[in-house]
């Protein structure tokens, strides 16, 4: 379903820097803005980014396998990665997940010959518009430790919840009070407040329209497909028949048929 031009400026209006969309495309590219908030969120003024990219599709190696997109990947200086992800819904920034983002970051460091003792340090991080964990605090930081001893595990992993529900007036709340902004005007952070800007206010308007259409279309293609999903489950359950007969019942094209059968 085509959304008319009303609804989706009207969409565009409503986002902040909660909407994996408007943040991905306003950190793109834009190291100045990465910078700052890697700074902010893990207490490291060192933090040099020579690399960020939005929207980073990681293919599972396993056939069938969950692939994932990540919001935001960055690589700094010192060859140190992170994934940072904005959730508006818990289930979304759920903690099996941070472990599997980070694993699939770690798969993609060394190349063939590399010792392991050579993969940099990897740092997943999930800004949430609530406070999932529920203690008020900011910033969960995770880190592995051994349980016989008070010592760090430190195998260069680390995983960091951020609170966008905190109001302090200090860095990290100044930080999320701009995410939740609706218009730059009104962000303290001017490295934020550009990006924002230009996608929402100046000529960068047209492509984040141009997303949300896209992204419409896609929910509908998908909620189709769940729907005919259903359907062939339905008919495989009821009449015992195997995936491809409930398929020639339904009279499922090709490339349907193609997408279903990795779900079923």
């Amino acid at each position: 379903m085509k959304q008319d031009t009303k609804t989706v400026e009207q969409i565009v209006d409503d986002m902040d820097l909660f909407d994996d969309d408007l943040m991905s495309m306003v950190f793109d590219g834009n190291i100045e803005a990465t910078e700052l908030l890697l700074k902010i969120i893990l207490k490291k003024n060192d933090i040099i980014v020579i690399s960020v990219v939005g929207q980073r599709e990681f293919q599972s190696p396993v056939v069938s396998g969950r692939n994932i997109r990540l919001d935001i990947l960055a690589k700094d200086s010192m060859g140190k990665h992170y994934n940072v992800e904005v959730q508006k819904k818990p289930e979304g920034a759920h903690i099996r997940r941070a472990r599997f983002n980070s694993s699939m970051m770690d798969s993609r460091m060394l190349k063939e010959g590399q010792e392991f003792s050579e993969l940099e340090d990897s740092y997943m991080v999930f800004i949430t518009q609530t406070d999932i964990f529920g203690y008020g605090i900011p910033i969960y930081t995770i880190n592995r430790h051994f349980e016989e001893i008070d010592d760090l595990f430190d195998d260069g992993s680390h995983i960091v919840y951020v609170n966008g529900n905190y109001k302090g007036n200090d860095e990290i709340g100044k930080l999320l009070h701009d995410f939740g902004c609706k218009e730059s005007k009104d962000m303290y952070y001017t490295e934020l407040a550009k990006g924002v800007r230009h996608f929402k206010e100046e000529g960068g308007r047209k492509i984040m329209c141009e997303a949300v259409e896209r992204y419409a279309e896609q929910k509908a293609e998908n909620a189709r497909l769940n729907n005919l999903l259903d359907s062939i489950r339905k008919i495989m359950d009821n009449m015992k028949m195997g995936a491809e007969q409930a398929m020639n019942v339904l009279e499922v094209n090709d490339h349907d048929r193609e997408i279903l059968q990795k779900r079923l």
